[in-house]
């Protein structure tokens, strides 16, 4: 299994980034995928959720109505666009699939959002 992040990087408040995660060594579509963040000094905190075949999103309260998660099960690829960033969303952004038993069993390496002006 193999989760390579990307598309993080420096934006201003206000603005949007898209994130993406490359999947590879798995049937991608068999498995409920999650964004998962950490910001500094803090703890995992879980972003979102989307089923293996897109049609079940879920999401924290405090990014509902800002991120979306998506995925391209054809390119295996998993999304999160981010809009109206606010700096307490500055933090490691990780991509994780769930396993058996809901827990998260693959990681990939974090890609480093961070909002500010």
């Amino acid at each position: 299994v193999q989760l390579v992040e990307s598309g993080g990087g420096l934006v201003q408040p206000g603005g949007s980034l898209r994130l993406s995660c490359a999947a590879s060594g798995f049937t991608f579509t068999s498995y409920y995928m999650s964004w998962v963040r950490q910001a500094p000094g803090k703890g995992l905190e879980w972003v979102s959720d989307i089923k293996g075949d897109g049609g079940t999103t879920s999401y924290v309260d405090s990014v509902k109505c800002r991120f979306t998660i998506s995925r391209d099960n054809a390119k295996n690829t998993l999304y999160l666009q981010i809009d109206s960033l606010k700096p307490e969303d500055t933090a490691l952004y990780y991509c994780a699939r769930r396993g058996s038993m809901w827990a998260f069993d693959s990681w990939g390496q974090g890609t480093q959002v961070t909002v500010s002006s």
